[in-house]
C-alpha cells in the first residue's frame, strides 16, 4: 500500500522555514531557489488541507497548525538522519570529521593540540568549521563542537571540557605604577568583546565590587582583534587567559591586576544527538576531554 506522505524534500523545506521564519534564508540553506523553495511549501500545504504560514511583508510566521506539525516533524528528521548517519559510518573509524570552534580558540588552543592526534591517527582527517557565537552552532554541520556558556544545549550532549578564567591585562606601557583599585582600571579605556559584553562585570562581581557604570569603549567581534587592540596599547581588557598564554609569557601583555576569575559558565564539548555512538566521534570525543583534563590547572 502506497503510504500517504508528502515528499522528504517538501519536509525538510518546511522545517527549515519553520525555524528560520524567512523563505530566502531557508532556501539558501538547502541550495534551493526561492521559485522552488516557494512550490515545496505550496505542495505540502496543499497536501495537509490547510496554512503552514502566515505571510507578513518580507517574513513568514508559522500558523498553529505550522507550529504543531514542526514540534511532530523535526524529531522524526533527526532520528532518519542518524540513522542514515549511523549505517554509513558505522565500520569506518577514519574518513573526516568536523570539529566547531570560534576562531581564536581554534588557533591557539586547538590547533596546536590536533598536530599530536594527526600522528596518532593518520587516516582521520579533521576539519575545523569555526563560528562566532553559538546561535551558529550547526548540528547537520559539526560532529563535535566547543561553545562556551551554560547547559542546556538542545539538540546536543554536553560534556564539561574546561573552565575558563578571566584576567584584567594591559600592554606593559599602559601599566599604571601605583593602582590603588580595581577600580582604577576604569581610567582607562576599557575595551570589550561584542558577544561578551558582561565579562567586565563578571571580573568586578567576583571581587564583590559593583561596576559603577558600563564600560563604553570600542567593541571587537574577534577575540583575536581585541588581543591584539589591547597588545598594542588601545585600552585595557578583560580577556580569557588560555587565549593569552603566549602574550603573557612573552610579557607583550601583562597583569593590570593580580585577581583571576573563573565564571560560573565554561567550556563545553557537543556532540549532536544524531551522531552520538559513531566510532571515530565517540574516539576523538574522548581524546578531546583528556585534553580539556590536562588544561586545568
Amino acid at each position: 500500500m502506497r503510504r500517504k506522505i508528502p515528499s522528504i524534500t517538501a519536509l525538510l523545506c518546511f522545517e527549515a522555514a519553520g525555524r528560520t521564519e524567512n523563505f530566502a534564508q531557508a532556501a539558501q540553506m538547502l541550495n534551493m531557489s526561492q521559485s522552488a523553495f516557494g512550490r515545496q511549501i505550496q505542495s505540502l500545504e496543499a497536501q495537509v488541507g490547510q496554512t503552514l504560514f502566515h505571510r507578513e511583508r518580507q517574513r513568514v510566521r508559522l500558523s498553529q497548525g505550522g507550529q504543531v506539525l514542526l514540534a511532530e516533524l523535526s524529531p522524526h528528521l533527526e532520528a532518519i538522519e542518524a540513522s542514515i548517519f549511523r549505517l554509513r559510518t558505522r565500520d569506518n573509524p577514519f574518513g573526516a570529521l568536523n570539529i566547531g570552534t570560534y576562531p581564536t580558540l581554534g588557533s591557539r588552543w586547538l590547533m596546536p593540540r590536533l598536530s599530536q592526534l594527526n600522528k596518532s591517527q593518520p587516516k582521520l582527517t579533521i576539519n575545523t568549521i569555526t563560528y562566532l557565537d553559538n546561535t551558529q552552532i550547526d548540528a547537520s554541520v559539526v560532529d563535535l563542537a566547543i561553545a562556551q556558556g551554560d547547559p542546556p544545549w538542545p539538540g546536543f550532549r554536553a560534556d564539561p571540557l574546561m573552565p575558563e578564567r578571566l584576567v584584567a591585562v594591559v600592554s606593559p606601557e599602559l601599566r599604571a605604577e601605583s593602582l590603588r583599585s580595581p577600580l582604577d582600571l576604569l581610567e582607562m579605556q576599557a575595551l570589550q568583546h561584542r558577544s561578551r559584553p558582561l565579562s567586565w562585570k563578571i571580573w568586578f562581581d567576583s571581587l564583590g565590587i559593583d561596576l559603577p557604570m558600563t564600560p563604553t569603549g570600542p567593541l571587537f567581534s574577534q577575540f583575536e582583534m581585541l588581543i591584539d587592540a589591547t597588545r598594542l596599547g588601545h585600552g585595557v581588557a578583560i580577556l580569557p587567559e588560555l587565549l593569552i598564554r603566549r602574550e603573557l609569557e612573552s610579557g607583550q601583555l601583562i597583569p593590570a591586576h593580580p585577581h583571576r576569575c573563573q565564571p560560573d559558565s565554561a567550556y563545553f564539548l557537543l556532540t549532536p544527538q544524531a551522531k552520538i555512538g559513531t566510532n571515530k566521534v565517540e574516539r576523538v570525543r574522548s581524546w578531546l576531554l583528556e585534553q580539556g583534563a590536562q588544561d586545568v590547572e
